[in-house]
């Protein structure tokens, strides 16, 4: 026992300071903290802090050495993570945490050693390690330091965070590539022994975007009685989104992709585009959904224009041209009014036919030659891109995604373009491939894989910079 004053002895084995490490925590763990000053209390409680930290850095590098040397296989488990479950008795989840601080202070030393002299809380190692890691690599260690120091001079969260962003920034490559955060993207879902969860996330703009409209649209407030907080009704908008997928019978029929595409341009647009109205909805407008989204999804093309009172003008003119002369000018104008209701009673008839609803509303219920800036003059049915009869077909002859080594059931799949679109492509049974969302939407339009079907019915994919080929193993099988 130490006296006050006196220093712990040294343990001379791992077994001694493990034992001693347990002797110290389980008589503060037995102990009356009431029997214990205020002083005495605030003392523990940060010591206790301390020895987090030291866990922390001590399990990681103990269990990164036990990693390295294959040590799991002795006591008969096949991987570290399978053993840390069963002889420490740990959940999964918390398996993959302590592997995860093995990794994170392997690659930032600086910040294991401020956890092992417990310079710093685990959680605020955390923090920096994940600011960092968002810097080029050669730059992450140099960081480390800096911020470190900072904490270490009694900096404060948000003046570390606003430190890590100036050095994010002085850092920061040039972005050639209109980069939009795809690659900085996750989403994390922690859940607790009864099943409340934690969700942690960095979304691209797309999900963002989409993200901020069903909050919107569901998060409002119900009434007067409705005394949720702004953060409680973000979250029932949340759980409401996922019950009304579910119910829908849309998980997962489209894997989640929009149903629906609304491509909208001007008169004046489709007027000064050369030939077909496909040429017409390829180019107008910027596009409108995250690169591979239209390949299997429902597009509307909407057209748009708007009432020129100075055409109307002359053209009302130029109808009553050499009439009514003498008439006087209070006549000359009552004309010219009635032309513009005819020119305008006519106009949607004349783009949209007579039974088109921008002719109705136009005509039977806006008031004025120009009560409304602009109104749709066209709306095309809605038109499948692949058609439900291909549809069928890919998914009978294709089974599962036919990407190399994937096997992925038709639920979670759509069909793809081989040969693009955008390039001839056709919309034919030959031309269609079934690949599941990651390997449409991220491998192939976002990264550029290729893909090629086979005349024997087998699969190869091409990485971007063709240094790789896989090779499915065979044909699909026949349908029955």
């Amino acid at each position: 026992m130490c006296l006050p004053g006196q220093q712990p002895p040294v343990p001379a084995t791992a077994a001694d300071a493990a034992a001693m490490a347990q002797a110290g925590l389980s008589w503060l763990a037995t102990a009356d903290p009431a029997s214990l000053t205020p002083a005495e209390q605030a003392d523990c409680l940060r010591a206790l802090e301390h020895a987090g930290s030291m866990h922390t850095a001590a399990r990681a590098r103990v269990l990164a050495a036990f990693h390295a040397q294959g040590r799991s296989a002795d006591d008969g488990h096949g991987s570290t993570r399978t053993w840390l479950k069963w002889q420490t008795r740990i959940t999964g989840g918390a398996a993959a945490g302590a592997f995860g601080w093995m990794r994170r202070l392997s690659a930032h030393p600086a910040v294991g050693d401020a956890l092992a002299s417990a310079e710093i809380s685990e959680s605020w190692a955390r923090q920096i390690c994940e600011w960092t890691e968002k810097l080029p690599e050669e730059h992450r260690a140099a960081a480390d330091a800096i911020l470190l120091g900072a904490a270490a001079g009694g900096a404060g969260p948000r003046d570390l965070e606003g430190l890590a962003e100036e050095i994010r920034q002085r850092t920061a490559r040039p972005d050639a590539d209109d980069d939009d955060g795809f690659d900085d993207r996750g989403l994390r879902l922690a859940t607790t022994f009864r099943g409340a969860g934690k969700l942690h996330g960095d979304l691209t703009p797309h999900c963002s975007a989409a993200l901020a409209a069903v909050l919107e649209a569901l998060g409002k407030k119900a009434g007067p009685e409705d005394t949720r907080t702004r953060p409680q009704r973000a979250h029932d908008a949340l759980e409401e989104a996922c019950r009304r997928l579910i119910a829908a019978g849309c998980l997962p029929q489209r894997a989640g992709q929009p149903t629906q595409i609304q491509l909208q341009l001007t008169l004046d647009q489709l007027r000064g585009l050369p030939g077909a109205a496909a040429a017409g909805a390829a180019r107008a407008g910027p596009a409108a959904a995250a690169p591979g989204y239209d390949c299997d999804a429902t597009i509307v093309p909407v057209v748009t224009g708007h009432v020129d009172p100075d055409v109307l003008d002359r053209l009302a003119a130029a109808l009553l041209h050499g009439r009514d002369g003498e008439a006087g000018t209070a006549r000359r104008r009552l004309a010219e009014r009635a032309v513009r209701q005819i020119v305008l009673a006519h106009a949607a008839d004349l783009m949209s036919g007579p039974a088109g609803l921008a002719a109705y509303l136009r005509t039977g219920l806006l008031n004025g030659p120009a009560a409304a800036a602009s109104l749709p003059l066209d709306t095309g049915a809605a038109t499948e891109t692949i058609p439900a009869h291909l549809r069928r077909l890919v998914i009978t002859r294709d089974r599962r995604c036919r990407f190399p080594g994937c096997e992925q059931p038709p639920a979670g799949c759509q069909p793809h373009h081989i040969l693009p679109r955008s390039e001839g492509g056709p919309t034919c049974l030959a031309n269609l491939l079934l690949l599941c969302v990651f390997h449409h939407l991220i491998a192939v339009h976002r990264w550029g894989w290729g893909i090629a079907l086979l005349p024997d019915g087998t699969v190869t994919a091409t990485s971007p910079d063709r240094s790789r080929t896989l090779h499915s193993h065979g044909p699909p099988a026949r349908a029955a």
